[in-house]
């Protein structure tokens, strides 16, 4: 059974910084694209970063460049998103999903998603 359970969030203040991380079970995540996305209050899901089997990444939101790094550890099935210099803006719920082809920072293109964890950022 594939899951996925992000954890790791929290209520920081703005320039402060977090980990998220997502652990994968049912299945390995170097067969895969994990990618991180948001959804904040009101506004749509949309694609953070995305790392592939290889090791590349791609970063989506150019929010979030020089800030976010999405990093994987295989040995225990799991990504993570560090979060450093934090913004109010980045308040969302932060969830991973996985396909198995291209990364994509579009939602629908993703069958697999955790239940998410809440990041409140504070001015």
């Amino acid at each position: 059974q594939v899951q996925l359970v992000e954890s790791g969030g929290g209520s920081v203040q703005a320039g402060g910084s977090l980990r998220l991380s997502c652990a994968a079970s049912g299945f390995t995540i170097s067969n895969y694209r994990l990618t991180w996305f948001r959804q904040a209050p009101g506004k749509e899901r949309e694609g953070v970063a995305c790392i592939n089997p290889f090791g590349g990444t791609n970063y989506f939101a150019d929010s979030v460049k020089g800030r976010f790094t999405i990093s994987a550890d295989n040995a225990k099935n799991t990504i993570y998103l560090q979060m450093n210099s934090l913004k109010p803006e980045d308040t969302a719920m932060y969830y991973c999903a996985r396909r198995s082809n291209f990364c994509s920072g579009r939602p629908s293109d993703y069958n697999n998603w955790g239940q998410g964890t809440q990041v409140t950022v504070s001015s």
